[in-house]
């Protein structure tokens, strides 16, 4: 099992490309935006094998989890990792300027929870998917319904 740091900026997959002597991993412009990296930084870089713990073959890629836009399937751009109507179970890790909940999932991608806490870890169902934030509602917190 890997050990992630609480230092983890964002997670996202990439293919390395070849550019003649050199090798290229490109960071989609939406890790960007949302603000988990800023040009001109320095970061450190980790890989992750593309093969799974336990088997020597390589990983199958993921099926992803929102349906493909048509008309930007072909432009690399990647899709949010939620559906509208999906249930997740998220964790409030701070607080927008309006007091809503911030939670962050796949790719730093945010969800935004009214009425969250920093540190609430509570169900919530995808209102509203929009292409850098979603937002959702409470469904269960800590067993409770809302």
């Amino acid at each position: 099992m890997v050990e992630v740091p609480d230092a983890l900026s964002t997670l996202f997959s990439a293919r390395v490309e070849t550019d003649g002597d050199r090798y290229i991993v490109e960071i989609p412009k939406s890790e960007v935006s949302h603000g988990a990296i800023s040009p001109g930084e320095t970061y450190r870089v980790g890989l992750l094998s593309q093969v799974d713990a336990g088997s020597s073959a390589p990983a199958q890629p993921q099926t992803p989890t929102q349906d493909t836009d048509p008309e930007r399937a072909d432009t690399g751009v990647p899709q949010p990792p939620v559906d509208e109507g999906e249930i997740r179970n998220v964790t409030i890790e701070s607080l927008g300027d309006q007091g809503d909940g911030i939670a962050k999932v796949e790719r730093g991608y945010v969800v935004i929870v009214p009425d969250g806490e920093p540190g609430d870890s509570p169900t919530v169902e995808i209102e509203t998917v929009q292409e850098n934030v979603a937002f959702a509602s409470v469904v269960d917190n800590d067993g409770r319904t809302v």
